[in-house]
């Protein structure tokens, strides 16, 4: 009889749980958005569809699906689950739940995940007293927190974990979340007529602010305390969705991260001399609830530190600012902070302090755009997550400034400020209009601009053997070669989440050092032979199963038809290649079919050697000792060989190249770029240019012979010979590098 009391309990307690409780997704198919997290491909969705999971900290704002990626893999690991709530356990829970899995590891060789929900409100002891236990495997832990781990968080359990961002949702995401709550019979409101207006639809997923939760308890709100009408018909305007959500909340908490990046971008807004972005990041700390005064001791000390003695009168300025603050208090007050801001952002003293209410309309009306991740502050996660990476310091330019962005990214050419025509303020109308010029061409071409943050991250001492491994592996290039992958590489901005695709793998030299920087997304490589593909996947062998590539066996032009059959629902971010589309006979048809294998913003980067621009053998040598007609001969059949239109190899150049990628839609930017290697001229090479080729492309001296006789080639063969074996030669070539977005994307 408890027994059905219980299970009457347990069906009461869901059916009355808050619609956000009961549309809480039950599997990865459920889960709406953090596609760099669980996306086709993904590092974290193998791992979990796998169940082989090492600890993880999730981190996120709230309502971005921490809790629910727990719940998920309690749903689907063969492990044994122990959920427990920081704020509410203590090392007596944490003792038990060790307890508890050392005898599941002992009875039943049965692993154990120990989801600690808001791990940040550990205190020291208890993180202590969990951490031996993650370091010897006891249990896996997966910690939940809407704080930075690195600063709230054990250094030796971070070091540990494998840390994955979670991003706030967009208008999209939320928008499906709301439909899927509308659709749903069982958990939603599928069983009533609900009509959702578009207009009311678009507003709840703006003010809901990426939060899941928020967009949900909206929606219920509106629909218990809206009365059906005559047809049964629950009708949700735009009026009833403004009274169900109002206010947008803005993810700001005074001592934790969004406080720190906030600052720091105000900060360097202010040295920027830029007083749109610096008014921008005052109104959201404003808005948010800081101290008026903080602001004033970080205004105070900036006028010490970055105007100094350029203004001598800016820390007056400001000191009288704080005073008249404290003396008029909120909200006039604003209007002093205003003042001090635009003083220091332009240097003379300015009454365009009404500009600072623009900024603060902007905030209450448009979406909370992220920091840019290159003004977040760096001082604590910059290998994390690579805050501050990019930012360019304008003391160490000309004049103290640089071009770059300062505003988000849904801002730029946002202007707040407008120099007034009085006074000292009239001689900064034509300097500040000069520098919203630059910035803007500097955001067009790409230079100074959006850093992508990096979402993922895993502790130095997460697998040290593999990236030991690696590290030699990378090392094998030659100087010329890793130059090549270098450049390659920085053009591609790899993130670590990031699913990628090599198309000719070949030895390795793009395929390590993508493996190297992608350890939380997914890489696939396309060998052309099997093997080539087996030498790759014994390669491959020493890397722990979930980091090591997936292996594609074939011809580039069916690319798509193999990625196809391997993982149908993997979409790339990043396609490339090195001498990949060069090699073959219709660059223009592979063309066509990269653009189905790549993600929304995914890009194509390649670095192609142009044939037509090879160094020319005739160059190397002294041939004097030939009669002078048969030199100019030699020297015609030669570039014969590189301009033979019936030769796919050698009939495109970077241009042509650039052509078939924009015929299939892509916008590309390419460069060609001569260089010069040490080559080292082995018999072996002699041979193979002066030999035949039973089968295979035409050797040298096959090419030759089409247009001089067989004793004209042999007395070339004899000075080549004589000249070049076992020297080091200067080798010039043409690398093509090119990069290229699909145009609808």
């Amino acid at each position: 009889m408890t027994d059905l009391f219980d299970v009457r309990r347990q069906e009461l307690l869901e059916k009355e749980q808050p619609l956000a409780a009961r549309m809480r997704p039950r599997s990865l198919d459920e889960f709406i958005g953090q596609d760099h997290l669980i996306g086709p491909g993904r590092l974290l969705r193998r791992a979990i569809q796998a169940d082989q999971l090492s600890s993880l900290i999730f981190y996120g704002p709230p309502g971005t699906g921490k809790t629910t990626l727990a719940r998920i893999i309690a749903n689907t690991t063969r492990a044994h689950f122990i959920a427990i709530n920081a704020v509410l356990a203590g090392v007596k829970d944490i003792r038990e739940a060790i307890a508890t899995a050392q005898e599941r590891r002992g009875m039943y060789e049965q692993k154990t995940i120990l989801f600690v929900d808001e791990v940040h409100r550990f205190n020291k002891a208890q993180q202590d007293a969990l951490l031996p236990h993650v370091e010897n495997g006891t249990v896996i832990l997966i910690g939940a927190t809407t704080e930075n781990p690195y600063f709230e968080v054990n250094k030796a359990l971070v070091s540990r974990s494998r840390i994955f961002q979670l991003k706030s949702l967009n208008e999209d995401d939320l928008r499906q979340i709301a439909l899927a709550a509308l659709q749903d019979s069982q958990r939603g409101y599928g069983a009533l007529q609900v009509q959702l207006d578009p207009q009311a639809l678009d507003h709840l997923a703006n003010i809901a602010n990426g939060d899941a939760r928020a967009v949900l308890n909206a929606l219920e709100l509106a629909v218990e305390t809206t009365p059906p009408d005559d047809q049964s018909v629950i009708h949700i305007d735009i009026a009833v969705a403004e009274e169900s959500i109002q206010r947008r909340a803005v993810l700001y908490d005074k001592e934790g991260d969004a406080h720190f990046d906030t600052v720091s971008a105000f900060i360097k807004s202010l040295r920027g001399s830029d007083p749109d972005a610096a008014l921008y990041w005052l109104a959201k700390m404003v808005y948010a609830g800081e101290d008026p005064r903080f602001i004033f001791r970080r205004m105070l000390i900036f006028a010490g530190e970055d105007v100094g003695l350029a203004d001598p009168a800016a820390v007056g300025v400001v000191n009288a600012c704080a005073r008249a603050f404290d003396y008029v208090g909120l909200p006039e007050g604003r209007f002093h902070l205003a003042e001090a801001c635009l003083y220091l952002a332009t240097a003379p003293k300015s009454n365009s302090s009404l500009a600072f209410f623009d900024a603060l309309k902007t905030v209450e009306q448009q979406a909370q755009s992220d920091v840019p991740s290159h003004l977040r502050d760096a001082s604590r996660d910059r290998k994390g997550f690579g805050h501050g990476e990019g930012y360019l310091y304008p003391h160490a330019y000309r004049d103290h400034w640089v071009a770059q962005q300062y505003l988000p990214d849904s801002l730029q050419g946002k202007v707040f400020y407008n120099p007034g025509d009085q006074g000292f303020e009239a001689q900064l109308a034509s300097q500040v209009a000069r520098r919203r010029q630059a910035q803007l061409a500097a955001m067009v071409e790409g230079m100074g601009s959006f850093v992508p943050e990096i979402l993922t991250f895993a502790g130095e001492e997460v697998d040290p053997d593999s990236e030991r491994w690696l590290q030699r592996t990378l090392g094998n290039a030659g100087q010329q070669l890793a130059a090549v992958r270098d450049r390659v590489m920085a053009l591609a901005r790899i993130q670590r989440h990031h699913v990628l695709l090599d198309l000719n793998a070949g030895s390795g030299l793009l395929l390590w050092e993508a493996v190297r920087q992608a350890p939380e997304g997914g890489i696939f490589a396309l060998a052309s032979t099997a093997k080539q593909a087996a030498a790759l996947q014994q390669m491959a062998s020493s890397l722990p199963e979930l980091r090591r590539p997936t292996i594609l066996t074939g011809p580039l032009p069916q690319v798509h038809e193999l990625v196809q059959q391997a993982a149908p629902e993997v979409r790339f971010d990043i396609i490339l290649g090195r001498n990949a589309l060069g090699q073959q006979a219709d660059q223009a048809a592979i063309a066509r079919q990269l653009p189905t294998l790549l993600a929304p913003a995914g890009r194509l980067i390649l670095a192609e050697t142009v044939p037509r621009y090879t160094q020319r053998i005739y160059q190397l040598v002294d041939s004097s000792s030939l009669a002078p007609a048969l030199r100019t001969r030699w020297q015609a059949a030669e570039e014969v060989i590189y301009h033979d239109p019936h030769d796919a190899m050698v009939q495109w150049d970077e241009e042509s190249l650039g052509v078939a990628l924009q015929q299939a839609g892509f916008a590309v930017e390419l460069q060609a770029e001569a260089q010069t290697l040490a080559m080292r001229i082995s018999p072996a090479l002699l041979d193979r240019w002066f030999g035949a080729r039973p089968g295979g492309r035409p050797s040298y001296a096959t090419r030759l012979a089409q247009s001089l006789t067989p004793d004209e080639v042999a007395q070339i063969e004899a000075v080549v010979r004589a000249q070049l074996s076992h020297r080091t030669v200067s080798w010039h070539s043409t690398i093509a590098y090119v990069q290229a977005v699909f145009a609808s994307s």
